[in-house]
């Protein structure tokens, strides 16, 4: 279930929403435009958000299953981060009504996904759905990346 919502709201949903927008709307938006429109949206917003409220409520869920940790005393810091998330989460779906937190939200949320991805990679005990973690978060760091960099260009 983990991996099939990673892709659904980190590639599916994104990739969908552009496409709708671009030719069921026949928007005159640039590709890049959307992409951070929608990218944002769903996984800085929608995903992050349902990860923050996971964390919050089932800390021991990214403990265990995913980081491999089993070490109660870890949940306090879980949910911790679930607070970031959430927070991070509901800029990112305020979006899709203010525009012009766009851009500020996938700088956070590029730096965020990315350092997460980076320090997976040093995880000595990957599991599956670490894996997942750590490949999607660095794909989506590569496309967030490429979204800033394009808009301080234009």
């Amino acid at each position: 279930m983990y991996i099939l919502m990673t892709v659904l709201l980190m590639f599916i949903f994104p990739i969908a929403s552009i496409f709708i927008e671009m030719f069921g709307f026949r928007s005159s938006a640039e590709i890049m435009p959307l992409v951070g429109k929608w990218f944002v949206f769903w996984v800085i917003g929608i995903r992050v958000f349902i990860a923050g409220l996971s964390q919050v409520f089932r800390p021991q869920f990214t403990a265990e299953k995913i980081l491999g940790i089993k070490d109660n005393q870890q949940s306090i810091i879980v949910q911790e981060l679930g607070f970031a998330n959430l927070s991070m989460g509901i800029l990112g779906i305020s979006t899709i009504w203010n525009g012009t937190w766009i851009l500020p939200a996938a700088i956070i949320g590029c730096l965020f996904i990315g350092f997460t991805g980076i320090r997976h990679i040093f995880s000595k005990t990957r599991n599956l759905l670490e894996n997942s973690a750590m490949i999607s978060n660095l794909i989506v760091f590569v496309i967030l990346l490429l979204y800033v960099i394009w808009t301080f260009v234009h």
